[in-house]
């Protein structure tokens, strides 16, 4: 006699196939980088605010840092402020300076710490501005081989993780909008959110960095050529950082350098797939690219 599936029997499954994940994180943070896609689609977001939730009751202590550049986008459009990108990076002015602390810190956290409370009440919002988390001082890329001035757009100087480690231990979900306090002037600076996470999972020794994008990883030869690599070490991605766009550059830079400083792995996800989070996390053959450390840094660290 043939026993009839029962309909609760994939989900079962899925679960059980999650157990070795959950053993070995038990008790690790987990940074997570949200942004493009996931943060305007209204589905996406509702999926990831319930993953980071589920992480959390599942064992693990993830932290949220967000991006908000459609959001800002929108705002700086509807005050008839032009918006201009400059090697990757938002060419920030004072005023300009105003519209994204708003947008970031009175918005986008703001809905972001609601969403996810809605699913359990674990998340806080907070800025690298608050107890001095992230101090920083004024960047000036290099274009054209000059030093060139993009404004208020800060370079991390400093991490103090004392109020993010009170939050961990008390059992919370830090929302972080990625703004800094200038270690130089005092004034508040615009970090790259793909670069506040990295530094973040560095000085949290995180188990896991997490980006979400709207591409399907590192792609090997773009725009030639939409083949994702699916896992680099440091040294590799370290030779191909000249070849990529603007746009990939700083989050794989970013990556390199947590890899390089105690992070476990660093992964970029494509972001507009649902559940994207758990789908890659549970998986050790998941999509995305995954860095890892160099086989001599990895046994150093273990």
């Amino acid at each position: 006699m043939t026993v009839p599936a029962h309909p609760a029997e994939a989900k079962a499954r899925s679960v059980g196939e999650a157990l070795p994940w959950l053993a070995r994180h038990q008790g690790r943070t987990v940074v997570i980088k949200l942004g493009g896609h996931a943060m305007v689609d209204a589905d996406l977001t509702a999926a990831f605010a319930r993953d980071v939730v589920f992480l959390r009751y599942a064992g693990l202590r993830p932290v949220v840092v967000h991006g908000g550049g459609p959001q800002i986008d929108a705002e700086l459009a509807r005050r008839g402020m032009e918006r201009e990108y400059r090697a990757g990076l938002r060419v920030t002015s004072p005023a300009a300076m105003d519209v994204v602390r708003m947008v970031l810190a009175g918005q986008v956290q703001r809905e972001l710490v609601g969403l996810v409370n809605r699913f359990g009440p674990l998340a806080v919002g907070m800025t690298g501005e608050d107890a001095d988390t992230l101090t920083a001082v004024r960047h000036m890329p290099w274009i054209d081989g000059e030093p060139v001035d993009i404004g208020r757009v800060g370079d991390i100087t400093g991490v103090d993780t004392g109020a993010l480690d009170s939050l961990l231990a008390d059992g919370r979900i830090p929302v972080v909008s990625p703004l800094a306090r200038s270690a130089e002037d005092g004034l508040v600076y615009n970090v790259n959110a793909d670069t506040v996470a990295a530094a973040l999972a560095t000085a949290l020794r995180a188990e896991a960095l997490v980006m979400l994008t709207d591409v399907g990883g590192l792609y090997a030869g773009w725009p030639h050529s939409d083949e994702v690599i699916p896992r680099l070490t440091a040294c590799e991605l370290e030779k191909l950082l000249p070849e990529l766009s603007d746009g990939m550059v700083p989050k794989m830079t970013g990556c390199l350098h947590a890899v390089r400083g105690g992070v476990g792995t660093a992964r970029v996800i494509d972001g507009r797939i649902p559940h994207s989070v758990l789908l890659q996390m549970f998986t050790d053959d998941g999509s995305g690219t995954v860095i890892v450390p160099d086989p001599d840094e990895a046994e150093t660290l273990s």
